[in-house]
């Protein structure tokens, strides 16, 4: 597994915070690292940026056999794989949650207890449940466009019942919605989603989100930007936005 790392010029003194960042279908660590347009500000605020890749690669890993991009390689989907082949290489949950935090904070001048993370599309919906399964870890959560339902969309079928296999009462640890439904809770949410995504209304659905977050007490600040779609455009657009927020969140800037 390959992962992408900025370590701004603050740890040269001490450890710095770490933000996460989960991206989304087909892509490997470079996406979010090249087209983001994060490092600025990452420096600027001294966040230490962690941007693993979406799945396992190499000639052994098992792929989609029909060859599209939402399954296997590039589609990890931040879940543990119980169903075979997946089983014995797509563990994408405990690699994010258990084996890459304890090398980062082994390797890298990391404040491992100040924590924060966010992602994009299934990445999104990898940073929230992630986040909702471990209530304690991080200080804020944020997403752009995530997917909100796994368990209610094209995408997400797909994807839970290759991984999972066919039981959906075993899906909703992997949806955020679900998770929310059955008692976890977050102290605060940022998502920011385009309103010319193609992706909206089929595989998105962020009205789930935010009926769920409404019946749970959980604080959402959703912002809807008419002309936005899926792309990094974007994210490169409001990633400064949520770097502050994190920010603040991590004690580092006081609140505007």
């Amino acid at each position: 597994m390959r992962f992408a790392a900025f370590v701004p010029p603050q740890a040269d003194k001490q450890p710095v915070p770490v933000v996460w960042y989960l991206s989304g279908l087909t892509c490997t660590e470079e996406n979010f690292t090249v087209k983001a347009g994060a490092q600025r500000v990452a420096a600027e605020l001294g966040l230490l940026l962690v941007a693993p890749d979406t799945s396992p690669r190499g000639d052994t890993i098992p792929r989609d056999p029909a060859g599209s991009y939402d399954f296997g390689l590039g589609a990890g989907f931040y879940v543990d794989a119980t169903q075979e082949p997946w089983s014995r290489n797509y563990r994408m949950a405990s690699y994010i949650e258990h084996e890459l935090p304890a090398l980062i904070r082994s390797e890298l001048p990391a404040d491992m207890a100040r924590q924060s993370i966010m992602g994009h599309s299934m990445g999104g919906h990898g940073a929230l449940t992630i986040a909702l399964r471990d209530q304690d870890r991080y200080s804020s959560v944020s997403a752009f466009s995530p997917i909100c339902s796994p368990i209610n969309c094209p995408w997400g079928e797909k994807a839970l019942g290759g991984y999972i296999g066919t039981d959906k009462a075993r899906w909703r640890r992997y949806d955020a919605c679900a998770l929310l439904e059955d008692g976890a809770r977050l102290r605060e949410l940022l998502v920011d989603q385009g309103v010319a995504d193609q992706f909206l209304e089929n595989q998105l659905k962020p009205h789930l989100l935010k009926n769920a977050c409404a019946k749970a007490g959980v604080p959402l600040t959703l912002r809807m930007h008419e002309g936005y779609d899926h792309s990094y455009f974007f994210i490169s657009s409001f990633i400064e936005d949520h770097l502050r927020w994190h920010a603040q969140r991590l004690g580092i800037i006081s609140a505007r």
